[in-house]
């Protein structure tokens, strides 16, 4: 009977744990920065980002949307360590200078690697 109860609580100690894990990325609550607030859409086909290249200035609020046209994708920018999924909005303050390489964060088969833009922040 013991035996059972401690798996009971390990079980709904690890449901718990797991929940509190599985917040979103997207919509951060980072502060909004003190420069202008700057909205992409990213349109993900198979093997190809419409969208090659963003330029913000630092301090912008950065919002992308990702709209899967075709197969399912993810968009991670190196740098800034952030992602956002199919149909969902991500928002992060620029807050570092430079060029960072934003890429397709699910394999999505042969031409995976081509899925690659810059995100510039001057």
């Amino acid at each position: 009977m013991k035996k059972w109860l401690i798996a009971i609580c390990i079980m709904m100690t690890a449901m718990l744990v797991m929940t509190a894990c599985g917040s979103n990325d997207s919509e951060s609550s980072e502060p909004e920065g003190n420069g202008e607030v700057k909205e992409f859409t990213i349109n993900a086909s198979n093997f190809e980002f419409d969208l090659k290249e963003i330029k913000v200035n630092k301090g912008d609020t950065v919002k992308i949307t990702l709209k899967n046209t075709e197969g399912n994708h993810a968009v991670k920018f190196d740098g800034y360590n952030k992602e956002v999924k199919a149909d969902d909005t991500l928002s992060f303050v620029a807050n570092k200078t430079g060029e960072f390489q934003y890429e397709c964060s699910i394999f999505c088969g042969a031409g995976h690697s081509d899925m690659v833009g810059k995100l510039i922040v001057e």
